[in-house]
């Protein structure tokens, strides 16, 4: 007993902490691939990280602080070779539309939302995460990469002042062009030709190409590697143009400017906040406030706990909100990483750029920055779903069309619309189960999905009406094969339609009962229950008594 006991407790030590799953097997061949990977998504995540903080409205190392926890605390709790944590586009668009691009608002936002996760990993609420739909994700996704997208056009355009929220700034950015700055326009243009044409460099050469391509292998492969490291070698190419205007003294692009040089202090993170009128409001404060706004398996509970605690010790180096991100993700996979370890060596080239590099970055000019967020959030914009949705079920684009829309009134009311349509469409199927009905000399009313007590007056009411208020009352046989689960509400309606079956003289038999539904009806004692096991015996057994 004791061994089985060191065994589970091995098992589930396994399941929370994965990396001692892999780590014993690991070796020199996933050493290599993984130094590849680690090294070509950090050349992404460094240029995408300044630029992600521009959209969170924080100065531009914050994308740095927030891009180096991830791979260390995610090669021991994650669950995924491929997934890298770190900033996103969306989710630095969420961190703006609640903190304002104040600092230490970020900051402790990120310890929240640590919090919130763990906590949520811990009591086994992954499965809240399958309550938000298909089309609210694409909905949410497709207008935050609009918003995004748009937002970036005044950096393009080197414009200042331009009002955050969506229409508005839609209208002064139109409004305000003839004040462009021209070295802007021409400097972002260039670096947005430069990045598309790279990324379609890399669709041609794809390193699963066939061996009879056009590319030798060598070459098909440095294409890719170049075209896959595009964001930072077009930003250190515009900083590279940019300094040479500057040391010429022609200021003509807008720069990213003065940072703090430096690895983050390791400190605790800020517990209250302080409101406009000078108000300090506690930790306690702000968690009741907000709690009440608002070829391997992926454990969605084990990925929660480690974005959570991802996000608990970034609130300690000044970080944002970080989550997994797609598009270096993929990079990760498409480069043949082996092991979580690859974000331990992406993380190590963040520290390093953190610890050498920041001068360097006065001089990015804010239109290349720009540049990369257009390019990497445009693939986001997925029209081509609506067609699909339109083709296989078109109610789902209620859902789609609601968080779609209200996501630029505020991104938030527009997940919490979506996710409520949701909620009302999956409920409206649960209380209005379809019933197939089919005159086989008696009734047949087949339940083409489970039975649960929203659904019962909606099935009690097609009974009284095609069977016992028709001008002769007849006798139904239910097929509820579909139904597993069976609860009280519903055993109290059946009582009274067996009552109502008996005093009209006429009756109701089941078929094709599941033995677990069959259990729970004989042991509520139900007064002249009949069932069958098959069909053709139930519609048998009405013709001999007919």
């Amino acid at each position: 007993m004791a061994v089985v006991r060191g065994c589970c407790s091995l098992r589930n030590l396994k399941a929370w902490v994965p990396i001692l799953s892999w780590l014993p097997r690991y070796n020199i061949r996933w050493l290599q691939m993984d130094l590849l990977a680690g090294i070509t998504v950090g050349m992404t995540t460094v240029p995408q990280a300044l630029a992600y903080a521009e959209v969170a409205g924080l100065p531009v190392e914050y994308g740095l602080y927030s891009a180096f926890m991830g791979g260390f605390i995610y090669s021991l709790l994650g669950t995924s070779k491929d997934v890298t944590l770190g900033p996103t586009a969306i989710m630095s668009l969420l961190c703006f539309s609640v903190v304002g691009g104040q600092p230490h608002r970020a900051v402790l936002l990120s310890l929240l939302c640590g919090l919130i996760q763990a906590v949520m990993a811990l009591l086994r609420l992954g499965f809240l995460l399958d309550f938000i739909s298909f089309p609210v994700i694409k909905g949410f996704t497709c207008a935050a990469a609009v918003t995004i997208g748009f937002g970036q056009i005044k950096n393009i355009l080197g414009l200042h002042g331009i009002p955050s929220q969506f229409f508005l700034e839609v209208y002064y950015t139109f409004y305000r062009i003839p004040e462009a700055r021209i070295g802007d326009v021409i400097l972002g243009l260039l670096c947005l030709i430069l990045l598309v044409l790279l990324v379609f460099m890399k669709a041609t050469v794809d390193p699963g190409d066939s061996p009879d391509s056009k590319y030798t292998r060598v070459s098909r492969k440095l294409v890719w590697t170049v075209a896959t490291m595009r964001n930072a070698l077009v930003v250190v190419a515009a900083s590279l143009i940019a300094f040479s205007w500057d040391a010429y003294g022609h200021h003509v692009f807008t720069l990213t400017g003065e940072t703090s040089q430096g690895l983050p202090p390791f400190r605790p993170p800020p517990t209250s906040d302080t409101t406009a009128n000078g108000t300090i409001v506690s930790f306690g404060d702000i968690v009741k406030v907000r709690t009440s706004q608002n070829n391997y398996r992926i454990d969605a509970n084990q990925e929660l706990l480690a974005i959570g605690v991802t996000n608990i010790m970034g609130s300690f180096v000044s970080a944002y909100p970080v989550t997994g991100s797609f598009g270096r993700t993929a990079v990760n996979s498409q480069t043949g990483v082996c092991t979580p370890a690859g974000g331990i060596v992406t993380s190590a080239i963040v520290l390093l750029s953190l610890a050498f590099l920041m001068p360097a970055f006065y001089y990015i000019p804010k239109a290349s920055l720009a540049a990369v967020i257009i390019c990497a959030v445009a693939p986001m914009v997925d029209f081509h779903v609506v067609a699909k949705m339109w083709r296989i079920r078109r109610l789902d684009l209620l859902p789609f069309a609601v968080t779609f829309l209200l996501s630029f009134w505020q991104v938030q009311y527009g997940i919490i619309g979506g996710v409520a349509t949701s909620g009302v469409l999956l409920l409206y199927n649960v209380a209005r189960p379809q019933i197939k009905v089919s005159d086989h000399g008696v009734l047949l009313m087949e339940l083409a999905s489970g039975l649960s007590f929203p659904a019962t007056e909606h099935l009690s009411c097609i009974i009284h009406t095609e069977a016992l208020q028709a001008a002769s009352p007849r006798s139904v046989v239910l097929d509820c094969h579909h139904v597993s689960t069976i609860d009280y509400s519903v055993i109290s309606e059946l009582k009274d339609l067996l009552r109502q079956f008996k005093l009209r003289e006429v009756e109701l038999v089941f078929c094709r009962l599941q033995p677990s539904v069959l259990q729970v009806l004989l042991a509520a004692d139900l007064q002249g229950l009949r069932s069958t096991d098959s069909l053709e015996a139930a519609l048998q057994l009405m013709s001999e008594n007919q």
